[in-house]
């Protein structure tokens, strides 16, 4: 895939099937925003194929599609209920009650203010957010990238326990000894091509090691 002229992901070439989580790995500038970015209709200009639920990337796409970036997107001004108004209003499949639950679970306070909020705990709203729709493809890109280490475990297990079955979850992310507990295969990305795609169980049997170890492993400098 090309974009402004330049080659970023070089012969990508990837098949996932639905109900699976994956994880999506590689070291800063691998290409793995890039990609999601693309797969949520967000990125314009770009040359190439991507298909997601059976349908070529466009606006039938984009709504089958939720999508959790790896910036903060959300305005401080706004309170936390506002956010869950948003999104409301913005996508037909946003589950309102779930978003108020989870929101309650995690001990999240609807009424404060995302400016006033830690990095972690806007990562949590953020990922209330995302994961109260009911979408068939979520794309996570580093969710729990500069967070302490229980609002990790909290996040984490939050994405396992809500998202849709038959749905699929790219989970990108470089800290992988965190979040491979997850995983039911992964995606090895370097400099925007594929280098390793497989089950995690048939990668653990292949090189009897942890997929932390065998990222250290490939991207070892």
């Amino acid at each position: 895939m090309r974009f402004a002229g330049k080659e970023v992901l070089k012969g990508l070439s990837l098949r996932i099937p639905r109900g699976q989580i994956v994880g999506l790995l590689g070291p800063n500038g691998a290409g793995k925003t890039t990609l999601l970015r693309i797969l949520s209709v967000l990125l314009k200009g770009w040359h190439g194929q991507a298909v997601v639920a059976g349908q070529e990337i466009g606006q039938a796409s984009k709504a089958k599609v939720s999508y959790l970036p790896d910036k903060p997107s959300l305005a401080n001004w706004m309170r936390v209920q506002d956010a869950v108004h948003f999104y409301a209003e913005f996508f037909a499949d946003f589950d309102q009650a779930k978003a108020q639950t989870l929101l309650t679970r995690l001990h999240l306070d609807a009424q404060s203010k995302i400016g006033g909020l830690s990095k972690g705990t806007v990562e949590k709203v953020q990922v209330v957010l995302t994961m109260s729709r009911k979408a068939e493809l979520y794309l996570l890109d580093e969710p729990i990238s500069g967070v302490d280490p229980a609002a990790r475990e909290v996040i984490m297990d939050t994405i396992l326990s809500q998202y849709e079955e038959d749905s699929t979850i790219i989970l990108s992310t470089h800290m992988v000894q965190e979040v491979e507990r997850i995983f039911d295969s992964v995606v090895f990305l370097k400099e925007g091509q594929v280098v390793l795609q497989d089950a995690v169980e048939t990668l653990r049997e292949e090189h009897q090691e942890s997929i932390d170890d065998l990222f250290k492993e490939v991207f070892r400098c």
